[in-house]
C-alpha cells in the first residue's frame, strides 16, 4: 500500500520536476538542483551544473533555478544584477513556459496512462442494456435516496449511460439537480440525487453500499460439510424456490435465507432437466454453504488506437472536470471538506494487493489531479507563479522581488496548513 503510493508519487513528481528542468534548460537557465523528495538528502550526484538528488521526505520534490524566488527562500543572489542564465533575466513568456512545464508533463503523463490502459485492456462492464434487462439491487445508500431492488435504471439526468459504474460517478453525483429515471413495475419514476449525496462516498467500501446489477445464478462451489452438500446440491445446479418463494436472482435467495436462520428449508433444485425438492439446513449466518456463478457476463470491449486515444483523453480530462466541480462545491458547502485526503488516504486507495492495472489507473488519476492542483492560483504553487507572470505580461511591470518573497512565504503557510488538514482528515477516518 505505502510502497505503491511512494512509487506512484515518485514517478509523477519526478516527471513534473523534469518538465520544469527541461524547459528551463531549453531557454538557457541554470538549474542548480533537481530533487525527488524533500531534504534531508539521502543520495545525489552532480551532472554538469545540476545536482540530482533524492530526499528523505517523499511527498514532493523541487527544481531550483538560478534567479528565481521559490520554496528554498534563497534570495541572496537577488541582491546582484541579473545574470543571463538566471530565471529573472529571461522574457516573461519563457518564464511562463518554464512554470507550466511540470503541469504540461503531468497532463501528458495522465493522457498516456489512460490511453495505454484503454488500448491494452479495453473495457469490462455491465451495460445499460443488462441493467434494464435484469434491474438493480439497491443497498443501504441506494435505498436511502429512493432506489428499490428490481428498478431498471433508464438514464442519468435524462441522458443514456454506458455502464453501471456511471451511476456512482463523480459527474453524476456532482450534477446540479441530478436525477435517475427508473422503470418500476411498468412505470417511470424519478429518483433524485440529494444535494451533498457525494459525501456518502468517502471510501472505496462505500460504493458497495449503493447499487449493483441483479443477476440470475447457478451453484458454484459447495462447502464441505455444509447443509448444501448434505442435501446433495452440486456445482451447476439451479435453485428455483425457497420455502415456496420463487427464486430467479441471487439477491432473492439471500433475502429468503435471512428469514429462516437456523432452520431447515424446503428448496426446489433444478439439476439438468430434472427438478426436485430438497431439505437443506440454514446456518445462523443465513447460509447453506454454496458459492454462486452469475449467469450474465459483463460486456468486454476492445478499442483500436484512435478510439483508445479519444476515450483515454476524455477519461483523463474528465477526472480534472470532476475534481474542479468538487472543489467549487466545497466553497458552497455542498461537498464536505472531510473528503480531502492526504498521503494516508491516497495509500488506502492503492490498496494492499499489487495490481498493475489498478496501480496505473490510480497513478494516471493522481497525475491529472496534480496538474489541476498545481494550477491553483496559490503562491508557492506553479499557478501562483503563472498569475504573477500573466500580470507582468499584461501590465508590463514585474512584481518586486520583495513582494514575490512575501507571497512565497504566505503560499508555503497555506500549503502546510492544507497538508496538516488533509493528514488530520486521514487520521480521523482511521479512528472513526
Amino acid at each position: 500500500m505505502v510502497g505503491q503510493l511512494l512509487l506512484g508519487l515518485s514517478i509523477l513528481v519526478g516527471l513534473h520536476e523534469l518538465g520544469h528542468l527541461l524547459t528551463a534548460k531549453l531557454f538557457g537557465m541554470r538549474v542548480e538542483k533537481f530533487s525527488i523528495g524533500f531534504p534531508p538528502k539521502i543520495a545525489g550526484f552532480m551532472w554538469g551544473e545540476t545536482e540530482y538528488s533524492i530526499g528523505a521526505i517523499p511527498l514532493g520534490g523541487f527544481v531550483k533555478i538560478s534567479g528565481m524566488v521559490d520554496e528554498s527562500m534563497d534570495t541572496a543572489q537577488l541582491a546582484s544584477e541579473p545574470q543571463p542564465w538566471e530565471f529573472r533575466a529571461k522574457p516573461a513568456w519563457q518564464r511562463l513556459i518554464v512554470m507550466l512545464g511540470g503541469v504540461i508533463v503531468n497532463v501528458i503523463t495522465g493522457i498516456i496512462i489512460f490511453v495505454t490502459l484503454v488500448y491494452s485492456n479495453g473495457e469490462t462492464y455491465f451495460s445499460r442494456d443488462q441493467v434494464i434487462e435484469n434491474g438493480i439491487v439497491a443497498y443501504e445508500y441506494g435505498e436511502a435516496i429512493g432506489f428499490k431492488t428490481g428498478d431498471k435504471v433508464l438514464d442519468i439526468n435524462g441522458q443514456p449511460y454506458q455502464s453501471i459504474s456511471e451511476l456512482s460517478s463523480g459527474s453524476a453525483l456532482l450534477s446540479e439537480n441530478g436525477y435517475y429515471t427508473v422503470e418500476r413495475a411498468g412505470q417511470q419514476v424519478k429518483v433524485e440525487i440529494p444535494r451533498g449525496f457525494i459525501n456518502t462516498f468517502n471510501s472505496e467500501e462505500s460504493f458497495s453500499k449503493f447499487v449493483a446489477i441483479r443477476f440470475p445464478f447457478e451453484v458454484g462451489a459447495v462447502d464441505p460439510g455444509s447443509g448444501a452438500e448434505a442435501a446433495g446440491i452440486a456445482t451447476g445446479d439451479q435453485i428455483l424456490a425457497v420455502n415456496g418463494l420463487p427464486i430467479t436472482y441471487f439477491d432473492e435467495m439471500q433475502t429468503a435465507l435471512l428469514q429462516v436462520k437456523n432452520q431447515t428449508i424446503s428448496l426446489v433444485r433444478k439439476k439438468g432437466t430434472q427438478v426436485d425438492t430438497l431439505s437443506v439446513a440454514v446456518t445462523e449466518e443465513a447460509r447453506i454453504g454454496i458459492a454462486v456463478n452469475p449467469l450474465i457476463d459483463p460486456v468486454k470491449r476492445d478499442y483500436g488506437f484512435a478510439e483508445s486515444f479519444s476515450k483515454g483523453t476524455s477519461r483523463a480530462f474528465g477526472a480534472v472536470i470532476v475534481n474542479a466541480k468538487a472543489l467549487g462545491k466545497m466553497f458552497t458547502g455542498e461537498v464536505s471538506t472531510k473528503n480531502v485526503s492526504g498521503p494516508i488516504g491516497m495509500a488506502k486507495i492503492y490498496g494492499d494487493s499489487w495490481d498493475w492495472v489498478k496501480f496505473w489507473s490510480i497513478t494516471g488519476l493522481i497525475s491529472m489531479i496534480l496538474a489541476f492542483m498545481n494550477l491553483l492560483p496559490i503562491p508557492a504553487l506553479d499557478g501562483g507563479h503563472v498569475v504573477f507572470l500573466l500580470y507582468e505580461m499584461v501590465s508590463g511591470r514585474a512584481p518586486s522581488d520583495k513582494f514575490l518573497e512575501v507571497a512565497q512565504k504566505v503560499g508555503m503557510v497555506i500549503l502546510l496548513g492544507l497538508m496538516v488538514f488533509a493528514i488530520g482528515n486521514d487520521i480521523l477516518k482511521l479512528i472513526f
